[in-house]
């Protein structure tokens, strides 16, 4: 048997008629840029993320670039985020012009760690930007505590909650990914800002579009960055659809870690409080490469996320990071391996993947 990482394409067959007349009418409307659909679905995923508004934009490192620029974070700033996820935040800091300053993360949750964020904080500190990994939400209780904003990088975690509040209405501002993989994921690139206050969301609607309030009027320096009405029209098709998938992908979560139990690598860990949506499942393995290889020649290939921390990217080579500057981050780096995981897995596929993994270390032990 061989089993996907990932299939994005498996949602399309179940929701082809919808997701072909919706997107018919688009067309026959020829209404493509900041139409009904993109109205609609900002208001529909606004009000499943408990914010006030959305503002859809071209992609969810559009979302934090264009979030940063709400707060005229700049140059002379200090922005905290985490090491050890997708380089959208970092580069979002970078693009404003501020400095990125990392924190190092959780051994067993992989979010930011809030005692060494605090560490971390200058007179120039602006804000953090909490990423809320593989679908579950950093500690924004402790996080909220240390007295600047949060602005949520929720790319792999719509649906997510902690004590019951969703994830994008926990701090200033929002933002989200709809990137085809996500948990709610588009035919194509598309994000958004989620916020509650009335004046930034003028703010952000004018930097998405050139600056604009009034057309050919420019009162800001700012950005091409429109969701399309296309990418729109699909995402409330899939929208109603989404609570169901998070339930599939916690039950395939579920059945992982009863399948690996007892095994000598260490499992997901949820903090107490938080509804995961497993956008992710990853493990921890000192055996992580052999493990990859062995699951690639029975079936399973799979991506390492992420083998590289930030801080030590090349294209950060010149900001003066070293090795040991983040050793959570560094380590776990070394031992993640993703699962496959997708709301489309059947049990058996996810048994095939359980079994290859137990086969791994009967191997070694015998």
């Amino acid at each position: 048997m061989n089993v996907p990482f990932l299939n994005p394409g498996a949602q399309f067959p179940p929701l082809r008629a919808e997701i072909l007349a919706a997107t018919e009418a688009v067309l026959a409307r020829a209404h493509y840029i900041l139409g009904p659909n993109v109205a609609a679905f900002e208001e529909e995923a606004a009000r499943y993320c408990g914010a006030g508004f959305g503002v859809g934009v071209n992609s969810g490192s559009d979302a934090l670039t264009l979030a940063l620029r709400a707060f005229d974070i700049g140059p002379g700033d200090e922005v905290i985020t985490t090491p050890f996820t997708y380089i959208a935040p970092a580069e979002s800091i970078h693009q404003v012009g501020a400095k990125i300053v990392f924190a190092d993360i959780h051994p067993r949750r992989f979010t930011l760690d809030p005692e060494d964020v605090a560490r971390r904080i200058t007179p120039r500190t602006r804000a953090i930007i909490p990423v809320h990994l593989f679908g579950q939400a950093a500690a924004m209780g402790p996080l909220a505590a240390l007295g600047l904003p949060l602005v949520e990088d929720c790319a792999q975690a719509i649906g997510a909650t902690v004590d019951g509040r969703p994830v994008g209405s926990l701090g200033v501002l929002g933002c989200l990914s709809f990137y085809p993989t996500k948990n709610l994921g588009a035919c194509g690139d598309g994000g958004m800002v989620l916020c509650s206050n009335p004046d930034t969301v003028t703010r952000l609607r004018m930097l998405r579009v050139h600056g604009i309030q009034r057309r050919y009027f420019h009162d800001l320096h700012g950005y091409n960055s429109r969701l399309d009405e296309l990418q729109a029209a699909i995402l409330r098709v899939k929208l109603p659809h989404l609570d169901r998938w998070n339930a599939r992908r916690a039950e395939i979560a579920a059945r992982y870690d009863v399948g690996l139990s007892g095994l000598p690598l260490l499992l997901p860990e949820t903090a107490p409080g938080n509804r995961h949506v497993f956008h992710v499942y990853a493990i921890l393995s000192d055996q992580r490469d052999a493990l990859h290889a062995h699951l690639a020649a029975n079936g399973v290939p799979t991506i390492i996320y992420y083998p590289q921390p930030m801080h030590l990217q090349q294209c950060y080579a010149d900001q003066g990071w070293k090795t040991g500057d983040y050793p959570v981050a560094e380590s776990v780096s070394k031992r993640i391996l993703p699962l496959p995981m997708y709301p489309e897995l059947s049990d058996a596929e996810v048994d095939h993947v359980i079994q290859a993994i137990r086969g791994f270390f009967n191997g070694i032990a015998s």
